[in-house]
């Protein structure tokens, strides 16, 4: 089975999207595209996801609000066919199963905790949990919810898995240990390992030469 991998489309620049689309095609690897805040609210961003075709995509929204704005909210993508959507399971059990409602074909992934995150960081917004347990809290309102997939990052992916038995998603994956501004960091083939099913990898990817960086990632998987 190939391995699945979004790459994060992170930019302004439609000019740079499309390469980034067009530098990662590859048959060894099930390709999708994650589009974040930052593309999703740039002049041309919408315009762009609205005309692609017969790509995998992501809308990184990760919407967090009163039912009644995410409902709103994932009505008003509909046009631009999202394969994926995020919100945050942190939004609450009755507004993560309204989105879910009416979201048609879009698969609905909760957000856990951000991979940016650590313990000391949960502190400071007053949170007295450690970042496992608050994930396996909030995983469990995602299979409440009957939600498609979540997300978090790979260190957590085996707890995840005892909770919720659909797709999990990982982001904060590093080829090596620059973590850049992330906290909870694994590499392609340890997040595969733990058991996720999609890794989103930004910068290892669309940073320098994208094909060989794609070339480096297949080479890392074997």
């Amino acid at each position: 089975m190939k391995s699945k991998i979004f790459i994060a489309v992170d930019t302004t620049l439609v000019s740079k999207a499309k390469k980034i689309i067009k530098n990662t095609q590859t048959s060894k690897l099930k390709i999708g595209y994650k589009f974040g805040l930052e593309f999703l609210n740039s002049k041309n961003g919408r315009k762009f996801v609205s005309k692609l075709k017969n790509q995998i995509t992501f809308g990184d929204f990760k919407f967090s609000d009163i039912p009644n704005t995410c409902v709103s909210a994932v009505k008003a993508i509909k046009d631009l066919n999202f394969n994926y959507c995020t919100m945050h399971l942190s939004s609450g059990l009755e507004a993560l199963k309204a989105a879910k409602k009416v979201s048609g074909k879009t698969k609905i992934v909760g957000v856990s905790i951000l991979t940016s995150l650590d313990n000391k960081a949960l502190k400071e917004i007053g949170y007295n949990i450690n970042v496992k347990k608050l994930v396996a809290h909030q995983v469990k309102l995602a299979q409440k919810a009957k939600l498609d997939a979540v997300v978090c990052s790979a260190q957590e992916v085996k707890i995840v898995r005892k909770f919720f038995k659909k797709e999990i998603i990982t982001p904060g994956i590093r080829f090596n240990s620059s973590k850049g501004d992330q906290k909870r960091v694994l590499s392609p083939k340890a997040a595969f390992r733990n058991g996720s099913d999609w890794l989103v990898i930004g910068r290892p990817i669309t940073k320098g030469n994208i094909k060989n960086n794609i070339k480096k990632l297949i080479d890392h998987l074997k």
